[in-house]
């Protein structure tokens, strides 16, 4: 039973906590991006605005909401939002979310691929580099990490353009898929190769570096002595003793590094004009289009916040210290109480 109500007591905190986080998150971007210099009405009108008069401004203000004061704006906004309305594209015209809808899949898609093939490559170089440090094959891999890593990722994209795209004809430069073919899942991977490249050369080695260091510091640990004495090989040390003892820091630099690897989906998708909410932003944010920029930014905070509460669940199931201290703070509290 106690049991129970502690599991019922987390979700409860963990679902307030995201709602109050994403309130915040909103608070803060709806007051920046209207106090921003910029008129959005020439984003909805274009050109007509200025052979408007005073009162034809003043009505397409009150006509779009914007006439009222910032918080009487966010109050209508929020009360809004409860009933899916995220509010008008003023460059597009249409509902936000009928904007966003059609994109937010290839971006998952890219963003999605390009995070399990980083972390899946960045764990298997780090076993390997641990696995035979200071050799040839591990300077060699750490020299040719750190300079992948330090090319920008816009001249980098470029290049293999460039190389694969113009020179060989290789594969297509730009877009998701070719026209009339979404349902085409190989043209689809055709698309994806560039971009997905760029995503893992640019952030590959930044985490391979640093999981391999997190061994390397676990295998120096005074317990690993002992496991010598007894005869264990290397590789059995590594995968069954310090893999296990670094995975929930693995898994929180994952959960924390999701920004990180949004943010470079998003320069991705402006490299290869590749359709998705990463150009979108940058495109909303120009045209000073604020019910869409904010829509784009809550479901980019929602995905981050998420990742990290995930992380943290896998990490109280698999690391029993945490679950100590949590049965710990809970009984501390349920004495307090009583």
């Amino acid at each position: 039973m106690q049991r129970k109500t502690r599991v019922i007591q987390k979700i409860l905190k963990k679902v307030a906590g995201f709602v109050i986080a994403m309130v915040c998150l909103s608070i803060i971007v709806f007051y920046f991006s209207r106090l921003a210099p910029g008129d959005p009405l020439q984003s909805f009108y274009g050109d007509a605005v200025e052979s408007m008069s005073t009162q034809e401004l003043l009505a397409a203000k009150e006509r779009l909401g914007l006439d009222d004061p910032i918080h009487i704006q966010y109050a209508k906004w929020i009360s809004n939002t409860f009933h899916g309305d995220f509010g008008m594209s003023l460059k597009y015209k249409i509902p936000a979310m009928e904007v966003v809808s059609p994109l937010i899949g290839n971006t998952l898609i890219l963003g999605g691929i390009s995070y399990l093939v980083v972390f899946f490559l960045a764990i298997f170089l780090a076993i390997c580099c641990a696995l035979n440090e200071d050799s040839l094959f591990d300077r060699i891999i750490c020299k040719v990490g750190t300079a992948a890593y330090y090319i920008p990722t816009f001249w980098l994209g470029v290049v293999l353009v460039l190389v694969f795209s113009i020179n060989l004809n290789w594969l297509p430069s730009s877009g998701a898929y070719d026209f009339g073919k979404s349902g085409d899942v190989l043209n689809r991977l055709q698309h994806l190769v560039l971009p997905l490249a760029v995503m893992v050369l640019s952030h590959l080695w930044y985490y391979a570096y640093m999981f391999r260091n997190k061994l390397l510091d676990e295998f120096r640990r005074d317990y690993i002595l002992l496991a010598k004495t007894k005869g264990l090989a290397k590789v059995e040390i590594i995968f069954k003793h310090c893999l296990r003892n670094i995975a929930p820091t693995i898994i929180s630099i994952m959960a924390i590094s999701t920004t990180h690897i949004v943010s470079g989906t998003y320069i991705a998708e402006a490299v290869f004009n590749y359709p998705g909410i990463g150009a979108l932003s940058v495109e909303s944010a120009k045209y000073h289009d604020y019910n869409l920029l904010l829509l784009l930014v809550l479901i980019t905070g929602a995905l981050v916040i998420i990742s990290s509460m995930i992380a943290q669940s896998i990490n109280e199931v698999i690391d029993p210290r945490m679950k100590e201290l949590e049965a710990v703070t809970w009984r501390k509290r349920t004495k307090t109480s009583s």
